[in-house]
């Protein structure tokens, strides 16, 4: 490339003269990939039905530039797009605009600087993004001049202080009046300032202050403070490398510049659309020589899918029933043999107190009346069976006593007999970490034995046998309580209600914000349209495909089928759907054109054409 034949002078006339700015266009890569990907099928012809029912043969389409049908090919020539808008997706709460930056050949001079702002507009707010800019080889070369005499400029800057002092005539004055002081020049040993005003009458300071050189040192003050001064002064124009989306350095001037540009933005609720515009200006050295006018602004339209999402209210069937149930537990500490229950004994008052708790929130409940309470006792295995069921009878009976002497006549007491608790036995055997794996299985074999004294005999031959009624058999001997209640002035056995499903509804809020991967966190469980559409837009395409086959198809469930589908790479079935989706709902003809993976479709097989009106013919 050459230089312009004009002068930096003429050239910024010729600037000015033709208003040449730098161009704001939609990205030729993405558009060329877009094209090729609409090429790129591994069917030229799919067989669906159309709006008739009919069933007909659509194909590789494009129009013909004569008679304006649309007609068959193998071949779509990738057009020149011009237009100033495009669509875009949204993908997990995410969209990237694409666009390129072009610098025509007529603003590049090797003594300039260009710089280029594009800026971004959604909802109202603007943003400036990040900024490029192209440095001419001179303006790049007067920049590092510019750090070169500022560097040379901090070279004059003395950091060592000692420099300050006169050491030479100093040591002459040490050497001629204090030879004993001189003669320690080389001992390190460390004098406080005391100790030196003792030897010589003067402090340390004084005497470092009587041989400073105050003039280098003032002249040195001076520097340190002219420092910012002077970086304004040689550094007209920093070279700054953060917070710039490009900054290249062009040797030479010829051919134009094309940057292709990424901006990732994080859509908000209501963000249908963006704007981004460029303004530029040419600097020569810290003068700004020339502003372009800002450009027509490119215009994405954002689609999303949250658009889809049904926000009707969904409500949770609950089934009242008039009488209800409740159990608790707790462990009561029997003396051996003994059935009388005695609150000092082990854990007893604490275990009590909460059972005391327990029946005085059910005495004052709002909601219930208590028909009566079942206490029942079991025993641990240690004796015989039928003196075990006789004991736990006994002090489930001794527990319904206490009960009901503290609740009066408000409540009804039943006392059962649970006898052995083996159940339980068998679980703490089995979780227990001391036992080990052989102690276990010695366990279960003997746990097939029919007999509970039998089994219970043969238990206490083992080794870890002590261990069981040490540890665990004081676990077994507790005490349950069953609550029998009724609902209060509700004369019908059950009652079904309705009311608001406030998790699922939370789900369709945070959906409709684009918050995919909350709304699925709510939504999971449900396996319904809304749970469908937040798996496509986090792509997760099996699970929302699996759920929207099980649902009705309607025509939002079929544009979600021909979207997957679509992706998947299964044109018949996506173009089938897409068609069943338009005949039922209209407006989702130009939903189509937002989607990608529809429109791709769209364009591909011309089924403009098709949603446009019904087609008799049996073949496009």
């Amino acid at each position: 490339m050459a230089l312009l034949s004009c002068g930096p002078s003429g050239h910024l006339r010729e600037v000015r003269r033709e208003h040449t700015g730098a161009t704001l266009s939609l990205s030729s890569r993405e558009l060329e990939r877009e094209q090729r990907f609409i090429k790129d099928t591994k069917r030229d012809t799919v067989r669906v039905t159309d709006f008739l029912g009919t069933r007909m043969y659509v194909m590789k389409a494009e129009r013909d530039s004569v008679t304006g049908e649309m007609v068959a090919s193998d071949v779509l020539d990738a057009a020149v797009v011009t237009a100033r808008f495009r669509h875009v997706a949204e993908r997990h709460g995410r969209v990237d605009l694409r666009f390129e930056i072009t610098v025509p050949e007529k603003m590049q001079s090797k003594e300039w600087q260009l710089r280029f702002y594009p800026d971004l507009f959604m909802l109202g707010d603007s943003v400036r993004l990040e900024p490029l800019v192209i440095t001419g080889q001179n303006y790049r070369s007067g920049q590092l001049r510019g750090y070169q005499h500022y560097r040379r400029f901090l070279s004059r800057i003395i950091t060592d202080s000692t420099r300050f002092v006169d050491r030479r005539n100093l040591e002459i004055f040490i050497e001629r009046n204090l030879p004993e002081l001189y003669r320690l020049r080389s001992d390190s040993t460390y004098l406080t300032d005391e100790q030196f005003r003792s030897a010589l009458g003067v402090t340390g300071k004084e005497a470092t202050d009587h041989y400073t050189l105050w003039w280098l040192r003032r002249r040195n003050e001076r520097l340190l403070a002219d420092k910012d001064r002077m970086y304004r002064k040689y550094v007209k124009v920093p070279i700054v490398t953060e917070g710039i989306r490009l900054d290249t350095v062009i040797r030479s001037v010829g051919g134009d510049i094309v940057y292709h540009y990424t901006q990732t933005i994080a859509t908000r609720p209501g963000l249908r659309k963006a704007d981004v515009t460029l303004s530029g200006d040419i600097w020569e050295g810290d003068a700004r020589l020339y502003s372009m006018n800002r450009t027509e602004p490119l215009t994405f339209y954002i689609s999303s899918l949250s658009a889809f999402a049904d926000d009707s209210d969904h409500y949770l069937t609950r089934i009242i029933e008039r009488r209800s149930s409740a159990n608790d537990a707790c462990y009561i500490a029997f003396k051996a043999g003994d059935a009388s229950l005695d609150e000092s004994l082990g854990n007893n008052a604490t275990e009590m107190a909460r059972i005391r708790v327990r029946l005085m929130e059910l005495i004052e409940n709002e909601k219930f009346d208590v028909d009566s309470i079942v206490i029942s006792a079991y025993a641990s295995p240690e004796g015989r069976l039928r003196g075990n069921e006789s004991l736990s009878r006994r002090r489930a009976a001794s527990v319904a006593a206490y009960c009901a002497a503290f609740a009066g006549d408000s409540i009804s007491f039943r006392s059962r007999s649970r006898g052995e608790n083996w159940d339980l036995l068998s679980f703490l055997v089995d979780t227990d970490s001391t036992l080990t794996e052989a102690d276990k299985n010695s366990f279960l074999g003997h746990l097939e034995m029919p007999d509970p004294d039998r089994r219970e005999r043969a238990l206490s031959c083992e080794p870890y046998y002590p261990y069981l009624r040490k540890t665990l058999y004081p676990l077994l001997r507790s005490v349950r309580f069953d609550f029998f209640l009724h609902r209060k002035g509700m004369q019908k056995d059950t009652v079904h209600t309705t009311e608001l499903d406030t998790l699922y509804m939370k789900g369709v809020s945070l959906l409709k914000d684009r918050d995919y991967k909350a709304a699925l966190e709510c939504l999971r469980d449900y396996r319904d349209f809304n749970t469908a559409v937040a798996y496509v837009a986090l792509d997760c395409n099996a699970s929302a495909m699996a759920i929207l086959q099980e649902q009705e198809k309607t025509p939002a469930v079929n544009y979600m089928m021909a979207l997957l589908y679509a992706r998947a790479g299964e044109d018949e079935k996506a173009v089938q759907h897409y068609l069943d989706a338009c005949r039922a709902d209209a407006s989702l003809v130009f939903r189509g054109n937002l989607d990608p993976e529809i429109n791709v479709l769209i364009r591909r097989y011309g089924l403009h054409e098709l949603t446009d009106q019904p087609f008799n013919n049996n073949t496009l």
